[in-house]
């Protein structure tokens, strides 16, 4: 049952109608049975019935441990530690059995849907009470319902149960902003996926899939096609996701914030897939440094080479873990580990390591504001660049094929397709090119609201105008009722006449719903 189906939609409505219907027969009780059972049911009918035993399983597991960890005093650290061995065990054996044997064996069982997202938040939440900042769940289907909350098991957000979760279980009213609030930001992802994602596919598609007649330019164009593609599908399933659970009362944490805004890699990665990101750092790179290896690590390399240079080199073989943690969550495949790990590894090593060099050329010798206006829009455009080429091996079918592509987009030189109709044997006539173009021209002017939002927020740029306000969905509430109405009809009738829903009328599959 996809998320962007005319049936989800209809399931939906019936959930936010019981969701709301119920606990007034009930004392204000029963709305996290209601997300309960709606999660069995949304898991049932949208994969294998039987697979939903492991994500029961693996809250079971948590659950049972967490009962077993609370009976251990802080004090005794080693039964604690073996309980929490236990879960990272249990947890990951699952994971790793079940996502990368094939890649190992060269065959595999069926992988449940939401496999690492629903794991993730699960050994999140245990080790949170493992160190004494979560609470133990002693009901089992309440710490079920961590794991398979509906909305969150095709493309996550990863949430922390400290700060989401125990909002499952509290009273919602039905309020009017939440209810408005949710389903534009729904309506907001649904116009990204269907109406710019599902069309940038077929330009991506056709050059991925045949680069041997597509190459130069056409190798740029689709890989520029392709971040798009990937940031409008993914994003446009959070804001889907994040907006249906604001319309129950439950906030979920932002998992995109303007990243092709960014000015370096590391930003870009505070901003993409965020709760990912911080996941990671929490419960891989931190602990990673604090263990006795990289700690004695640590003070050797400090007295070879100095406080700085030894703390730098011990951080940047932390990182190099983590960055390969993270290509491993995309997949167990090598283009994977580079083009989603390893090669923004290399990336952020790089330019910190570069930087000074850079400082003193650019600013010291050559006079250049590296704060002015100029040099900033010359650090997004290099930023995303880079993104794109890492964006190049994540989409090839291998690391040889990522290569070939890069290869041939520098030594073709074409650049005459964009004005010899070579385009339009893309698999989009110009109808649809002139959809996407206006399409991305709305998201960007969006994005740079957001952004500019964001920067009031902080201080960072002066603008009384955009300070008041959190969202875009702010600014279009703060409207007259009429204006407010002619904005939102127009784009519920833009998505509706202008979505792509996939061959033979099918709904659109999100790229990251195998991860």
């Amino acid at each position: 049952m996809a998320i962007t189906s005319f049936k989800f939609l209809c399931f939906y409505a019936l959930i936010l109608v019981l969701y709301y219907l119920i606990p007034c027969f009930t004392r204000k009780r029963g709305q996290w049975l209601i997300l309960l059972a709606a999660s069995v049911i949304f898991y049932v009918y949208s994969d294998n019935p039987v697979l939903i035993v492991y994500p029961l399983i693996s809250a079971f597991v948590t659950w049972i441990l967490l009962l077993i960890l609370g009976k251990f005093d802080k004090k005794e650290l080693i039964k604690r530690r073996i309980v929490l061995c236990c879960e990272l065990l249990v947890l990951l054996g699952i994971l790793i059995g079940l996502k990368y044997m094939k890649f190992i064996s060269g065959s595999g069982l069926m992988v449940p849907m939401g496999l690492s997202f629903y794991t993730f938040i699960l050994l999140g939440y245990f080790i949170e009470v493992y160190n004494g900042i979560g609470k133990i769940q002693k009901n089992y289907f309440k710490t079920a319902l961590y794991g398979i909350y509906f909305p969150i098991l095709i493309s996550g957000p990863i949430f922390k149960t400290r700060d989401s979760g125990e909002q499952f279980f509290d009273y919602h009213p039905l309020k009017y902003k939440n209810i408005t609030y949710g389903m534009f930001r729904m309506l907001w992802g649904f116009f990204k996926e269907l109406v710019i994602s599902e069309r940038l596919a077929v330009i991506v598609n056709t050059i991925f899939n045949d680069d041997t007649n597509y190459q130069g330019a056409f190798i740029w164009l689709g890989a520029v096609c392709f971040a798009f593609q990937l940031y409008t599908n993914f994003s446009g399933c959070m804001d889907i996701v994040i907006g249906l659970s604001e319309t129950f009362g439950i906030i979920l944490p932002e998992n995109f914030k303007t990243p092709f805004l960014a000015k370096n890699i590391s930003e870009y990665w505070r901003r993409w897939h965020m709760t990912l990101g911080v996941w990671m750092k929490d419960n891989v790179f931190y602990p990673l440094l604090r263990t006795k290896l990289f700690m004695d690590l640590g003070k050797t390399l400090k007295k070879k080479l100095g406080k700085k240079h030894g703390k730098q080199v011990t951080t940047y073989a932390a990182m190099f873990i983590l960055w390969f943690c993270v290509g491993m969550w995309h997949g167990g495949e090598a283009k994977y580990v580079i083009g989603s790990g390893l090669l923004h590894w290399a990336y952020i090593v790089i330019g910190e390591v570069t930087l000074p060099f850079f400082t003193w050329m650019f600013a010291g010798k050559m006079h250049i504001n590296l704060e002015g206006k100029f040099a900033n829009a010359v650090r997004v455009a290099r930023t995303f660049l880079l993104v794109c080429i890492g964006d190049v091996f994540f989409r090839s079918d291998s690391v040889s094929h990522a290569l070939r592509m890069l290869r041939e987009a520098v030594t073709v030189f074409n650049p005459w397709i964009f004005i010899d109709g070579s385009l339009l044997d893309l698999g989009l006539d110009i109808y649809s090119w002139g959809i996407v173009l206006l399409s991305l021209m709305i998201l960007v002017v969006v994005s740079v609201m957001q952004y500019r939002m964001e920067m009031a927020a902080t201080g960072k740029i002066s603008d009384s105008g955009l300070s008041r306000y959190s969202c875009v969905r702010d600014i279009i509430a703060d409207k007259n009722i009429v204006l407010r109405w002619v904005i939102i009809i127009a784009l519920l009738f833009y998505v509706i006449l202008l979505a792509e829903y996939g061959p033979g009328y099918s709904a659109a599959e999100f790229i990251y719903k195998d991860f």
